[in-house]
């Protein structure tokens, strides 16, 4: 009997076996998420203790920004693109949360986002993120505000329309995208703060920047921004 026992978790694993996030090789452990070579082998940018990185210098010659981030690389075939993609379009929670704490703890030990008084999520539009289940970017801040010890303010900034899909346009096209589709909705929350604005890609920028215009909008604001991942042609 203690045999058969023994068993169920072997078969178990053979019906349905839990795979690497990344790069869906099967996996013994049923609370890893990655494998050990995408761990080890996690493109990752340096970015947070990095001043005037690419971001950074780009997203400065449109707004006026104290930091901002990307945690890791994103290239196309990847296991970045794979991992966000389980994230974002399969319910993959666990993904968001554990890479979030890893953004969490890269942002502290920088040094360069301790003066962050609040996280903000970019929001994404109320019909997307009742079909999809939750906003990507909200897994991401609370997972990040758990590990700096800063609140999460929701419900400050809101998508008041949905817009088209971002692929194959450029960076004007995307902006003017993304024009007049943010609102700040309880200016009271944000006033005079630092503001830690939360996104899972960066691509052209352009959506970070149409928030970014709104929040700045706030009396007495000023505005970091981190990203999970930065996409870069490859």
């Amino acid at each position: 009997m203690n045999s058969r026992i023994a068993l169920l978790p072997a078969l178990a694993h053979l019906f349905f076996p839990h795979t690497c996030c990344g790069c869906g090789t099967s996996l013994l452990q049923e609370d890893s998420l990655f494998c050990i070579d995408c761990l080890a082998g996690m493109p990752l940018t340096g970015f947070e203790a990095c001043t005037e990185n690419p971001i950074e210098k780009n997203l400065r010659r449109r707004i006026a920004i104290h930091s901002a981030s990307a945690h890791l690389y994103f290239t196309k075939n990847s296991a970045v693109r794979q991992s966000l993609h389980r994230f974002k379009y399969e319910g993959r929670k666990e993904i968001g949360r554990y890479l979030g704490r890893r953004m969490g703890y890269a942002l502290r030990d920088s040094g360069r986002f301790q003066d962050c008084q609040i996280i903000i999520p970019l929001p994404l539009h109320a019909a997307r993120e009742k079909a999809r289940g939750y906003n990507q970017a909200a897994v991401l801040a609370e997972s990040i505000s758990e590990i700096l010890q800063i609140p999460v303010a929701g419900q400050s900034l809101v998508r008041i329309s949905g817009t088209a899909t971002q692929t194959r346009r450029n960076r004007i096209q995307r902006w003017q995208n993304m024009a007049n589709k943010f609102r700040v909705a309880h200016p009271e929350q944000i006033t005079g703060k630092h503001i830690l604005l939360v996104d899972d890609i960066i691509t052209t920028g352009a959506t970070l920047e149409a928030c970014a215009q709104n929040l700045l909008g706030t009396e007495g604001v000023s505005l970091s921004i981190a990203t999970l991942a930065y996409a870069v042609s490859g």
